[in-house]
């Protein structure tokens, strides 16, 4: 496991150095006057192609380890190696796609993030067979298609809400890496280490990225990057809850109620106001936190100054990130402890989201 890490971390990392010392002239320029936009400089956002490169070899590695019976093998075939890169690849190289073009329309990485859903269920049989609620359970068991439909929605799904909350250095790569080794834990507990193997490649991935990322943001993750978390997630977390029935189907609820229920607010509010949900604004909590929490930093340099404001917002939300994934890793197999923990989280957001709005901030939390 500790090699698979540092294996798919050194891959991320000598990839990603290359595109941030290549990368620059190379990669179309990020539109300024956009809303999410909080940098300055023309910064590549391809840190999907690093993280991309390096599941690719930690997904074939396990795969090889277990052809060629190396000791602690992680037992996964080629078909499963080759089927996920697939499920991976789909959205991901449309993400990428996105990043160095801008000309990839949200309707077509919709529709490829939906299309790796698909696949994801033909190809990887995925399924959410059951809900964690008896009363519902029984009647659940017997439609089927019901299962295949949720497994499709959380595998195209959580890319978009990863998406969403990459908006800081830092952030959404560290939220994918606590929600990393949180299922890769689950899954050791359950002696899956097939499953515990694909996402500590992710895991590897990500470090390696993150030391571009944070806190100095010379490179992005892009929609490219983003995609692959969630996708890789989903599909972990599915195949966890398919293959074990001990662990609940809210554990990778509460493991990941933060993006996706920062995703369905978000077109709540939208919709609230007469808007799209498609169209980018900058009413996000992590922006609301940036903007009337994060303290102004005083410096000639107004590039250096953003930069220190863009570092210390990730901060806020890793905190109320491991607010969620620490019950869900304690209380994996206890649905009805994880329901509770959920509501409370979704009250909690709530709560902080109009407090921030209408400048009534805890003294504390601004400090």
């Amino acid at each position: 496991m500790l090699l698979l890490l540092v294996l798919c971390g050194a891959t991320a990392f000598l990839v990603a150095a290359f595109l941030v010392r290549y990368g620059r002239g190379h990669t179309r320029r990020y539109g300024a006057a956009l809303p999410q936009r909080f940098h300055r400089g023309d910064v590549p956002r391809l840190g999907g192609v690093a993280m991309l490169a390096a599941c690719t070899l930690g997904w074939f590695w396990i795969a090889l380890s277990g052809h060629l019976q190396f000791t602690n093998q992680l037992r996964m075939d080629w078909v499963m190696a080759l089927g996920l890169w697939l499920v991976t690849a789909i959205p991901v190289l449309g993400g990428i796609a996105e990043d160095v073009t801008q000309r990839l329309t949200a309707r077509y990485r919709l529709l490829l993030t939906l299309g790796g859903g698909i696949v994801a269920v033909a190809v990887l049989q995925l399924s959410v067979e059951r809900l964690g609620v008896p009363v519902l359970d029984g009647w659940w068991a017997h439609l089927p298609w019901l299962g295949w439909a949720l497994a499709v929605l959380a595998v195209s799904g959580l890319p978009h809400a990863f998406n969403l909350i990459d908006g800081y250095n830092g952030l959404a790569g560290l939220v994918a890496l606590i929600c990393c080794f949180a299922i890769a834990y689950v899954a050791l507990q359950m002696g899956d280490r097939q499953l515990a193997g694909i996402v500590l490649s992710l895991a590897g991935a990500t470090a390696g990225f993150l030391v571009w990322n944070y806190p100095r943001g010379v490179l992005f993750a892009g929609d490219g990057g983003a995609y692959l978390w969630g996708v890789v997630i989903a599909v972990a977390c599915v195949l966890l809850v398919q293959r074990y029935p001990l662990v609940s189907p809210w554990f990778p609820v509460l493991l990941l109620i933060y993006p996706v229920w920062e995703t369905l607010f978000s077109i709540y509010r939208k919709l609230a106001r007469g808007q799209s949900p498609g169209v980018a604004d900058a009413l996000h909590f992590h922006q609301l936190i940036y903007r009337r929490i994060v303290r102004e930093v005083f410096h000639d340099d107004e590039a250096r100054r953003m930069l220190m404001r863009n570092n210390r917002t990730a901060p806020y939300l890793w905190g109320f990130t491991v607010l969620t994934v620490v019950p869900a890793a304690v209380f994996w197999n206890n649905t009805a402890v994880l329901m509770g923990f959920t509501v409370l989280f979704v009250v909690s957001y709530v709560w902080a989201y109009v407090s921030i709005v209408r400048f009534r901030v805890p003294r504390w939390l601004g400090r």
